[in-house]
């Protein structure tokens, strides 16, 4: 399967990194009966950011309940190496993998590493980073990632800079890439960053901060028609 099968119009991507991860099993099931099926992960190395996240075995423990339900698992990988990290990804269960621009010189070689596991691929760039950059570098991918916040830390406000820069974006990519938008997504950003021409939103505090993650994320969906 590819991404025009996982979420062929918009969609609204949970992101664990916002989870009670005492509880995750019990909240990503939630989603899942909310009508969620493309969940964001968020793995850090404590190096192209600070936090450690999770990685591998984290993946593996949710990738067969969200599976079973036909979701995907969207891994979007703050590391120094991505190549190093992609084929253990895969074999954990990640569907799709993004990697920033920012730290790999030869990115059609790490399109065509992920390609070739199987898994979707994206290249993601940071705030400060040239949007024509990281478009020259999505030759081959199925969606570009901009940031709307710093990367590192859950629950930042978006940054109003980045609404040109998703504009721009959309503009010089081909119809047939993607472009997500992560970082402060909720019920006051949600529609700028989607008029703005993003398709994939990911949101994390403003759906698992929420009371029910279930009906925050229906309504955070019913915002941008997902």
């Amino acid at each position: 399967m590819s991404w025009s099968e996982w979420a062929p119009g918009r969609a609204v991507e949970p992101s664990i990194y916002a989870a009670d991860f005492a509880r995750l099993g019990e909240q990503v099931s939630a989603l899942l009966q909310a009508g969620a099926r493309v969940f964001h992960v968020d793995v850090g190395d404590g190096h192209f950011i600070p936090p450690v996240t999770f990685g591998p075995v984290v993946i593996q423990a949710i990738a067969p309940l969200v599976h079973e339900a036909g979701g995907v698992l969207d891994c979007h990988l703050m590391v120094d190496n991505p190549a190093s990290q992609i084929p253990e990804l895969a074999a954990a269960g990640a569907d799709s993998v993004t990697f920033h621009v920012e730290v790999v010189e030869a990115p059609d070689e790490v399109v065509a590493l992920a390609r070739g596991l199987g898994l979707g691929v994206g290249v993601a760039l940071n705030p400060g980073t040239p949007v024509e950059l990281a478009a020259g570098a999505a030759a081959g991918a199925d969606l570009v990632l901009c940031m709307s916040i710093v990367p590192g830390y859950s629950g930042q406000p978006f940054m109003p800079e980045a609404l040109p820069r998703i504009r721009r974006l959309r503009s010089i990519l081909p119809p047939s890439v993607r472009l997500q938008v992560d970082g402060g997504i909720g019920g006051r950003t949600i529609a700028d960053a989607h008029e703005a021409g993003a398709s994939l939103l990911v949101a994390g505090s403003a759906v698992f901060g929420a009371d029910d993650p279930g009906e925050a994320y229906r309504a955070l969906a019913a915002a941008v028609g997902a």
